[in-house]
């Protein structure tokens, strides 16, 4: 099963052209008596093309800040992902794993076969393992139809794959930090740690991720066709804060040095913008501001 953040984006990006003032109907996601997953799971990475110690830095820290931290400022990723306890009971803890450097081993472009085969170079069983491609990697699919994905190898050991949309597709994959390719040409916010393209690839490891966890082998919580589904943080596509509309992320913090804008704080004071997820109590898209 592959969960294509994409189309809710492009659902989104043809919603841009309608008024605020549209009523949403109500949203729920159904539970399909499959397997979540609960426990510890590390999520490890494998860095495909080039990334630089900076990139790898930025998105180091945010997966670790799943993991609850007294000392993190609030609203914080941690508490953000808090919410996917609410799905069934329980808690998936994720964390940092192993890292691999794969360095254009297989081209510029991968396919699907190539990236499966990508996800696979992990072997732990308990784990969520995580394919980056590199800005100047293209792969199939990705712009054209998504932004990233996950699947399992096996339908055993979930994987995600995110791709860095900074010089393909950033009014796609990096909004809001990139004017969308469709609907009103408002200014994009200033992405918080100062890289478009990576900010952008948190807001899509965030989406997956939390699919993951709460729909990993299409037997999860979702609405619509399996093969198309809107899951805990897509079925919330372009919601980072309240008020949020069609062309409007909603209101966020703002760094008064910066400018940049965010919504959680994470490990090593650095700043994030996560999207809204789905809550199972209310049946509301749930914002951390």
């Amino acid at each position: 099963m592959a969960s294509k953040c994409f189309l809710a984006m492009l659902l989104w990006c043809v919603l841009l052209q309608l008024k605020p003032t549209v009523e949403a109907q109500k949203l729920e996601l159904k539970y399909h008596n499959g397997t979540l997953l609960k426990g510890r799971f590390p999520v490890n990475i494998l860095w495909y093309g080039d990334f630089t110690e900076i990139q790898r830095s930025i998105i180091v820290d945010f997966v670790d800040s799943f993991l609850f931290s007294g000392y993190t400022q609030l609203p914080s990723v941690s508490s953000w992902w808090q919410t996917t306890e609410k799905y069934k009971g329980g808690s998936t803890k994720v964390f940092v794993g192993k890292q691999i450097m794969e360095s254009y081993s297989l081209g510029k472009h991968i396919n699907q076969k190539q990236l499966y085969g990508l996800a696979s170079r992990f072997k732990d069983v308990q784990a969520i393992n995580l394919v980056l491609t590199a800005k100047d990697v293209t792969v199939d699919g990705f712009c054209s139809s998504r932004c990233g994905t996950h699947s399992s190898i096996d339908g055993k050991i979930p994987y995600v794959w995110v791709g860095n949309s900074e010089t393909q597709c950033p009014g796609q994959c990096a909004w809001p930090f990139y004017k969308p390719i469709y609907g009103p040409q408002t200014p994009p916010l200033v992405a918080p740690n100062g890289d478009v393209g990576v900010d952008g690839m948190i807001i899509n490891i965030a989406t997956l991720l939390a699919g993951t966890v709460t729909n990993p082998f299409n037997g999860g919580y979702y609405q619509g066709p399996p093969t198309a589904p809107l899951e805990a943080v897509s079925a919330c596509t372009g919601i980072f804060g309240s008020g949020a509309y069609p062309g409007y992320p909603g209101k966020v913090l703002v760094d008064p040095k910066t400018g940049a804008s965010y919504n959680a704080h994470g490990n090593h004071k650095r700043k994030f913008l996560v999207p809204a997820m789905w809550d199972p109590q209310t049946f509301q898209c749930k914002t951390l501001v």
